[in-house]
């Protein structure tokens, strides 16, 4: 069984409601639960919450919340994998037989379900515990600059000044949409990062929404994206 699993806490800080604000039209954890569902290869799309707004919202949107998230690990600093883990067994306890799970988070307008797809089909025929996506960064991390008090600049990398651009390797970093994993990996709490393969997508499908002018740029490229009008 391949579940969807989808991590909501109702305690954003920097966002207030951020994961049931209105995005485009509507509730922001809307896109990935659509997102999900249009994969096909999902038995249940589920969000662990400690919200009961966002139980209702995320039900009507056509998830599944079949328990509520406590709330040890509903705050500012618990990590993902023990999220993920706890919802696993949560549904192992309800009797589900569980092989793969993808944790998709809920601030993700751009999501693909392609990518979905693709991430899944890449880790049912590799040997990688998880799969997930990555991006390049827009310029080399080897050319980047330590400003200064006084406002001057340092390089970090001083070995590469004089280095041609096309000369240096290319860097990547996580696009923060989602994260296909084994049932083992997450129980057993593997490092993503330290124990997954990857895809990577374009840089005009990933953004980080974590100040409200992240979310204006955000609508922006998903109008622009989806050609319609704000």
């Amino acid at each position: 069984m391949k579940i969807a699993i989808i991590p909501a806490r109702g305690g954003s800080k920097r966002i207030p409601r951020k994961n049931i604000k209105a995005f485009a039209g509507k509730p922001m954890i809307s896109y990935a639960i659509e997102a999900a569902l249009r994969t096909g290869v999902f038995e249940h799309v589920i969000v662990s919450t400690d919200d009961a707004e966002i139980a209702d919202i995320s039900a009507a949107a056509g998830a599944e919340v079949p328990f509520m998230r406590p709330a040890h690990l509903s705050d500012d600093i618990t990590p993902t994998v023990p999220v993920i883990a706890h919802a696993i067994e949560s549904c192992i306890a309800a009797g589900w037989m569980v092989e793969q799970a993808c944790c998709i988070y809920p601030g993700v307008p751009l999501i693909s379900h392609e990518d979905l797809a693709a991430a899944q089909a890449l880790l049912e025929h590799g040997d990688a515990s998880y799969v997930f996506p990555v991006t390049g960064f827009p310029s080399p991390i080897q050319r980047a600059l330590r400003r200064q008090a006084d406002g001057t600049t340092r390089p970090f990398h001083p070995e590469y000044v004089n280095t041609r651009t096309q000369d240096l390797e290319p860097a990547y970093h996580d696009a923060g949409q989602f994260y296909w994993g084994r049932t083992k990996a997450w129980l057993d709490g593997l490092n993503i990062h330290a124990n997954g393969s990857t895809i990577v997508l374009p840089e005009w499908r990933v953004v980080d929404i974590d100040t409200p002018s992240d979310w204006e740029r955000a609508e922006a490229m998903f109008y622009a994206l989806n050609k319609v009008s704000g």
